[in-house]
């Protein structure tokens, strides 16, 4: 709570003070929120908002991105490209995410989910490069909007049943139009395949705040909200869940083919995007310890590494002006700095030791064989196809004859440094603490 009222605090203070003060706010928030954990989160529960173990490291991700994304996106403080409005949308995005994981009512879950939203829309439009951002923006509103109408009829409907709208109220319903209208919001949040035509988009079109905090936590709402709801449909869940389960597989490969073609930086790392949470939501869709666990795992893993990696992409589009990946060529003889950070989170992206991405795969993989062994086909034709579309886009960058008109370069300074660190870091160390993610 007292988390809540400096971040309201922070609101006004966002059009005034200095780029650099807000952050060091944000940080000073996220360490009063990292001490208040302890193992008994039960004495966290009150009736409107709490957090469990699952909320409190999905609300601390959100705070490390939105630091990061500060940081990253020094150059519209530099251009005085409206920076204080940006710092207010930050904030304000901020306040969203943390009521939507702490909302203990699935009403107010629903609101603050939505409205997390209109920030996101705001960068992308706003801060965004190209002229098709305002078609991307739309994209991301009427898909999200499309499919959440059916979930609010949804609600009404479940208060009708059970009279209350706390999740800890529920009971268990076998009601397949109810089952459809609550989580195929979620399924687009995510996104599954055949509903993520919004995500690439965006992700091209926003600007490299916008791509941090869409591939960083947006996703993860889809995610948690699955999690969340998914304990309703206990008596039909074997039977529904299965179709989804071979959807996201089967477009998980598909995916990881088209990532091959793509000529795009930004676009390929979207589009892997894809083929990752669709692994996560199979997971999820299990319902077992292991899928649940692992889920959860690749979730917080894929926030970090992803964008990281739009981070090297911003970083290399900063100097060279463009994200083909036929210009972004042999930059291993300009800054090979550089490519030391573009193979770490090439490897991680692709589930390598020692990193928390192979945790979650191993769970995953786990959880996906019990459940049917036939899968295993397509399990291991994404695990394999996940290292080569990684290997290809580090080698076709790093490697090969450079771009003739490449002829004024500056090294990274510090700041991109720090900020690729603060990514890795994590991805890297929590592997060490992994008990705490079995929830």
């Amino acid at each position: 709570m007292a988390d809540l009222l400096g971040l309201f605090f922070l609101i006004p203070l966002s059009l005034m003070i200095s780029y650099w003060f807000f952050q060091y706010m944000l940080i000073f928030l996220m360490f009063l929120f990292m001490i208040s954990f302890n193992f008994y989160f039960n004495s966290k529960i009150s009736f409107i908002f709490s957090f469990d173990l699952m909320s409190y490291f999905l609300i601390l991700l959100s705070y490390w991105i939105c630091i990061l994304m500060v940081m990253a996106s020094l150059k519209l403080y530099k251009l005085n490209n409206y920076y204080n409005l940006f710092m207010f949308m930050i904030n304000f995005m901020m306040i969203m995410l943390l009521m939507s994981f702490t909302s203990m009512n699935l009403f107010s879950f629903y609101f603050f989910f939505e409205v997390s939203i209109i920030p996101t829309l705001i960068l992308i439009i706003g801060w965004g490069y190209q002229p098709e951002r305002i078609e991307a923006g739309m994209y991301l509103l009427f898909y999200t909007m499309f499919f959440s109408l059916p979930m609010m009829i949804g609600l009404f409907s479940i208060y009708n049943y059970f009279d209350s709208l706390f999740f800890i109220k529920f009971s268990y319903s076998s009601s397949y139009i109810l089952y459809f209208s609550l989580n195929l919001v979620f399924m687009v949040k995510i996104p599954m395949f055949m509903i993520h035509l919004w995500l690439p988009k965006a992700h091209v079109e926003a600007p490299v705040s916008g791509s941090m905090i869409l591939a960083g936590v947006m996703l993860k709402l889809g995610g948690y909200g699955i999690i969340r709801v998914m304990k309703i449909f206990l008596p039909i869940w074997f039977e529904m869940n299965l179709y989804f389960i071979i959807i996201s597989l089967v477009g998980g490969v598909m995916i990881s083919f088209i990532c091959l073609c793509q000529s795009d930086i930004k676009s390929l790392i979207a589009y892997s995007s894809v083929s990752h949470m669709g692994l996560a939501m199979s997971g999820f869709l299990t319902m077992n310890c292991w899928g649940i666990s692992g889920g959860y795992i690749l979730m917080l893993a894929h926030g970090l590494c992803s964008s990281g990696l739009f981070c090297l992409a911003n970083i290399n589009y900063e100097r060279v002006f463009s994200r083909s990946l036929y210009l972004n060529k042999g930059l291993m003889g300009f800054i090979p700095s550089l490519s030391f950070w573009w193979f770490m989170f090439c490897i991680s992206n692709m589930a390598a030791p020692p990193t928390l991405n192979l945790l979650g795969e191993i769970f995953l993989i786990n959880s996906l064989v019990m459940y049917s062994k036939f899968l295993m086909v397509l399990l291991s034709l994404i695990s394999f196809m996940s290292a080569t579309y990684s290997l290809f886009l580090y080698s076709y960058i790093q490697h090969g004859m450079n771009y003739s008109s490449l002829y004024s370069f500056y090294m990274g300074c510090s700041r991109e440094y720090l900020v690729l660190f603060l990514h890795w870091f994590p991805l890297i160390i929590l592997i060490l603490k992994s008990d705490l993610f079995l929830l």
